[in-house]
């Protein structure tokens, strides 16, 4: 290769042309920028579409007072204080979320409903509050379980079972919140 009249030298393998050699570092930079983009993005377009498209449940509770949430939601199964004036409150639900309890011996407004039994809800919410506000709600399923708890199982046939099975899900609501 020469430029204003002096041949540059390469380091390109015997047999290479410089201008092949140019063309392969192009190549492996181009490569390089691709590999580097995927590792940076997740794992892929479909994560990407589920990252998009995920419904946050809890966001119209953002923001809301303790005095509403509990007004709501009734009292929780447990508070946990932490430090900064920070509380948790804790919520076991079936349904949509949690609702106050009728209280006392009074019966069910609703005769065909099944009169619960401790222990016997679907769902745990932390409600996390700050300043008595709230700031963020996780929420999952009791049986929450890892996808791949399946690979562990010896047996081919509950394997499979496993496997082909839907995870539990909950969702998260203030049923009685006007929001």
């Amino acid at each position: 290769m020469e430029l204003g009249g002096e041949r540059l030298k390469t380091h390109a393998p015997k047999g290479v042309t410089p201008r092949g050699a140019a063309l392969l570092g192009v190549i492996l930079a181009v490569c390089l920028a691709g590999v580097l983009a995927g590792c940076a993005s997740g794992s892929g377009p479909e994560d990407a579409y589920k990252q998009l498209t995920r419904v946050d449940y809890s966001k119209p509770y953002i923001g809301m007072s303790k005095a509403e949430v509990l007004k709501c939601a009734g009292q929780p199964r447990a508070r946990l204080p932490a430090s900064g004036g920070a509380e948790t409150l804790i919520y076991h639900y079936s349904g949509a979320g949690p609702v106050p309890s009728g209280g006392g011996d009074k019966k069910s407004s609703n005769p065909f409903s099944k009169k619960k039994k401790k222990g016997d809800t679907e769902c745990t919410a932390s409600l996390v509050f700050e300043n008595e506000r709230l700031i963020r709600v996780s929420y999952a399923h009791k049986e929450g379980r890892s996808p791949y708890q399946w690979q562990s199982e010896k047996d081919p046939k509950k394997a499979e079972e496993m496997r082909t099975a839907p995870l539990p899900t909950c969702v998260f609501s203030l049923p009685r919140c006007p929001r």
